[in-house]
């Protein structure tokens, strides 16, 4: 009998192990599809006030905004592309709003075709979404001196470039000309949620694991003593 006590006691407690985290998988499920509807909740809100110049807007992530004012002709262009479009950019422009402050807007997407067409300063109304995308890592390389364009929105940086406060609005609608440039509002489809996977994976393995526990016990019990 006691030949069975370690296989049989190795196969609970992995079982257990294995269990215990399809159940905290589960657990981040209803997390993150309650985070999920929080956030699509706030960027479907109404308008709110701009924020105060020097207040901490980092805490005001997807907060919905309306501006009134202008792009200053001062643009960044960052790789991207759009399904059924093809390649292109998102426009980033330094825009300054009516009581004179300078903020990046992000405008949305522009085809290949039309980077090369002027676009010089135009006024626009826009409603849209404070936004601090965190695109980059180690091995995002720097913007290309030669063509000028960018691999990922960096709002400190592209800041600095534009010289406008270190605040990004993504533009959800906008009156005015659009100049060829389609809104790409901020939406939680990006955000990525797969622990329901995860956890289902997690209970596959509890099943093998008591299997093969099963079989290793069967192949025991047939050995001779």
């Amino acid at each position: 009998m006691t030949r069975f006590i370690f296989p049989l006691l190795l196969g609970v407690v992995g079982c257990a192990i294995l269990i215990s985290l399809g159940v905290w998988q589960l657990n981040r499920l209803e997390w993150k599809r309650a985070m999920l509807s929080e956030i699509s909740a706030k960027i479907g809100g109404d308008p709110q006030d701009f924020p105060a110049e020097g207040s901490d807007t980092q805490a005001l992530k997807y907060q919905p905004v309306e501006m009134a004012g202008g792009t200053t002709g001062q643009e960044i262009l960052v790789l991207s592309g759009q399904k059924g479009v093809g390649a292109g950019y998102r426009a980033i422009d330094a825009f300054e709003t009516g009581d004179g402050r300078r903020i990046l807007l992000d405008r949305g997407f522009l085809p290949e075709a039309g980077r090369d067409a002027a676009r010089p300063p135009t006024a626009l109304i826009v409603t849209g979404n404070l936004h601090w995308p965190n695109e980059t890592d180690s091995y995002t390389p720097p913007p290309d001196a030669k063509t000028g364009l960018w691999f990922a929105r960096d709002v400190p940086a592209m800041a600095k470039a534009l010289g406008t406060e270190p605040i990004l609005v993504v533009a959800a609608q906008i009156q005015g000309d659009a100049q060829g440039i389609t809104p790409e509002p901020i939406t939680i489809t990006g955000i990525p949620n797969d622990h329901l996977q995860y956890a289902i994976t997690w209970f596959l393995l509890a099943i093998v694991w008591a299997g093969m526990t099963i079989f290793l016990l069967w192949r025991i019990r047939r050995q001779p003593i």
